[in-house]
């Protein structure tokens, strides 16, 4: 699998970067960097810092893309990662540095240098995604495909009873992209409380291996795990963007899956970023309100994982590489 992951380094997001760079089969092509979970030019450190760990340092290039929203203020969850998104653990910078570059432009001249080749991950607010859709609408058929962490399917949300963060920071990207006409999977917050979460006994498990990479997985995770116990009761951490690569590099682990029709609100006052998903119990859009047009589905939406397959994808990344 060619890939390039759209990404805001933190937390979680550096797991699934782990996730893909250790994975026999996968070449990430490239991470492009966007605003998000904490101060942007952090998640390019992030990015590089794993990239290091992961034993690839100055194979995988790191662009960095757009700063903030396509139209409203960045807004950061550093209340879940710590300052530096890495727990505060305060890891020096690498000798890589950020490639010459803009992630947009490069999102569109990798794809369509290689139509129907390469696969998107986007795991950060989707503004570099919907940059390139602007600059370009015909990656959305180039690309082989795209998937999406973000939103919630008919659940409660992360930021708001409505919205899931990445979605919630910029709908109005978001909006854009799932209208482009990209063959897109999504992976949304409500199925991540349902199978992206690692217990207590499996992260001591995690950490047990006792390799540069668990113990970098352990050290990162700290902030996570502290805030999913405090706030949300929950003995473990969640994992959504970890999991959306675990399902994306293995189809296997997919029990569920239905297409749905799907957009984003981004005019309303209490359902800013909430995405729509249709479902099977709705009646046709013209019997409801003849004013209203029946639309196709545009996106599958993952409703049931593997859960002990998620853990043993995240096992194997971590399970490598005894020496630093």
């Amino acid at each position: 699998m060619r890939l390039i992951i759209d990404t805001d380094t933190a937390g979680d997001d550096v797991f699934s970067l782990m996730i893909a760079l250790t994975r026999p089969g996968v070449t990430v092509e490239a991470i492009t960097i966007a605003h998000g979970n904490v101060g942007f030019a952090q998640h390019a450190e992030n990015a590089l810092k794993t990239l290091e760990v992961c034993g690839r340092a100055g194979e995988v290039p790191v662009y960095l893309g757009a700063e903030r929203p396509l139209s409203r203020e960045p807004l950061d969850a550093a209340y879940v990662f710590g300052a530096d998104g890495m727990s505060d653990a305060g890891f020096p910078a690498t000798a890589q540095r950020p490639a010459a570059g803009e992630a947009a432009d490069e999102i569109v001249r990798r794809i369509l240098a290689a139509p129907g080749e390469i696969t998107i991950l986007a795991q950060a607010p989707l503004t570099n995604l919907a940059l390139a859709v602007m600059q370009a609408p015909q990656i959305a058929q180039a690309c082989k495909r795209l998937w999406i962490m973000g939103g919630t399917d008919n659940g409660v949300g992360n930021v708001t009873p409505a919205a899931e963060y990445n979605f919630y920071v910029d709908p109005e990207a978001a909006k854009i992209v799932l209208a482009a006409g990209f063959d897109i999977s999504i992976v949304t917050w409500t199925l991540t409380l349902q199978d992206g979460l690692l217990t207590e006994a499996q992260l001591a498990e995690l950490d047990a291996l006792d390799t540069p990479r668990s113990r970098f997985f352990t050290v990162v995770n700290r902030a996570s795990l502290d805030f999913s116990r405090m706030t949300q009761g929950l003995a473990g951490s969640l994992h959504p963007d970890a999991l959306t690569c675990a399902l994306m590099l293995d189809e296997g682990l997919v029990v569920e899956a239905d297409a749905c029709t799907v957009d984003v609100e981004t005019k309303g006052e209490l359902t800013r970023g909430y995405l729509s998903v249709s479902h099977p119990i709705l009646p046709d859009a013209e019997l409801a309100d003849p004013s209203l047009t029946r639309r196709p589905p545009n996106a599958r939406v993952i409703k049931r994982a593997d859960r002990a397959g998620f853990f043993r994808t995240m096992r194997a990344a971590l399970a490598s590489a005894k020496a630093a």
